[in-house]
């Protein structure tokens, strides 16, 4: 998608309410996994917080090492959390409702979809109402050196501080995430919705996009892509994984003088 296009639909956004969610889990994978904690905070740029509500759950089985020592979380706690089968109807209005928002949403998103499918209980948002808010960070804060949510908070020196906030916890416990995650939304989207509009989108022309979303505003394949960039000298940079990244601004113009001269490149072999 193009600056102008995602620039529009994140403005769309501020006037909404969000529905933050963050789920702490067995596991990284959602299949085999399950949810062991989850917390919900509706917030709108207007109205500030309008509700922050969390729970243990008890997933049914043993809680690994590692994520006791991340998060806190014992068995000991969740053996008197609520009952999976009971919580996740209750609360299914409730996600279903504003925009869904978290920090790295497609990994909330998909242990959700996991626990309501073992009910039988079909869940799906629409893409025009979920705002993942690491997205949204590598647009609007691309020179950063990382946009994890510790590192955000400790950018922006978000306190932390509510009746569901242990003192001294800031991370990996869903409350506090939450709230981590609206304070970052609501920054973010206040300075979409008040700086002037060529301002954002230098902004946005500073990210640094993989080949993939580059084919996408190119038009092209991913193979085509590259021999497009390269061609035209596109600067790349690699990501730590050994990707090559490129930046958007770049990318879109390059697509401009392609549609303007009518030209692509013929990749062979």
């Amino acid at each position: 998608m193009r600056s102008r296009d995602l620039l529009q639909q994140y403005r769309h956004l501020c006037g909404q309410t969000l529905t933050v969610v963050d789920v702490e889990t067995t596991g990284l994978c959602a299949p085999g996994q399950r949810v062991i904690e989850i917390s919900l905070l509706k917030a709108s740029l207007d109205q500030g917080i309008l509700d922050h509500r969390a729970w243990l759950l008890n997933p049914g089985i043993p809680i690994p090492p590692a994520i006791v020592r991340l998060t806190g979380i014992s068995a000991e706690m969740v053996a008197q959390g609520s009952d999976p089968a009971l919580l996740w109807p209750e609360i299914q209005a409730d996600l279903e409702s504003g925009t869904l928002t978290a920090h790295n949403l497609a990994f909330d998103y998909g242990f959700l979809q996991m626990e309501y499918g073992r009910l039988g209980i079909p869940f799906s948002r629409p893409k025009t109402e979920q705002l993942c808010t690491v997205q949204l960070a590598r647009l609007l804060l691309p020179d950063l050196p990382s946009r994890s949510l510790p590192a955000l908070v400790e950018h922006f020196q978000f306190q932390l501080e509510g009746p569901l906030v242990a003192p001294g916890r800031r991370s990996h416990r869903a409350a506090a995430d939450t709230l981590a995650c609206w304070l970052l939304a609501e920054r973010l989207l206040e300075q979409l919705c008040s700086q002037p509009e060529e301002q954002i989108l230098a902004r946005f022309g500073r990210q640094w996009i993989p080949v993939n979303q580059a084919a996408q505003i190119l038009g092209c394949s991913a193979r085509q892509a590259r021999a497009q960039m390269e061609n035209a000298g596109l600067m790349a940079r690699t990501s730590r994984s050994g990707a090559y990244l490129y930046r958007r601004d770049e990318v879109e113009d390059l697509a401009d003088a392609l549609a303007e001269s009518g030209l692509s490149v013929e990749v062979k072999g």
